[in-house]
């Protein structure tokens, strides 16, 4: 019995090398916002996977609204570094960036000041 126990484990530490591989094929990764809080400017350090992506940045209010849209272009692969006025009809406040690639979303919290 201790056999196939130690059968089922081994087989279990194979399932991180799969993941690496899967996070290697990511279209979109964001590798920083800032500042944080944000009081007019907004800089955002992403990462794209495949050239020609379509990716569009968007701020959400905590009710999942689309308060503003930021950005919707295509991006060439790799490391993009993005600055965006943050529209003045945004009251202070929490909120959310949405940078949506190609099928991947990722969110990520701001605050306005």
């Amino acid at each position: 019995m201790a056999v196939g126990g130690s059968g089922m484990f081994n087989t279990y530490s194979t399932t991180p090398k799969n993941a690496t591989v899967v996070a290697k094929d990511k279209l979109l990764s964001i590798v920083k916002i800032y500042p944080n809080p944000v009081e007019d400017q907004l800089n955002i350090i992403l990462s794209i996977g495949k050239d020609g992506t379509q990716t569009t940045i968007k701020i959400i209010d905590l009710l999942g609204n689309e308060v503003a849209t930021l950005s919707n272009e295509r991006l060439n692969a790799g490391e993009q570094t993005k600055s965006f006025i943050i529209p003045n009809r945004i009251n202070p406040g929490i909120y959310f960036l949405r940078v949506i690639a190609g099928s991947e979303s990722q969110v990520k919290r701001i605050s306005v000041l």
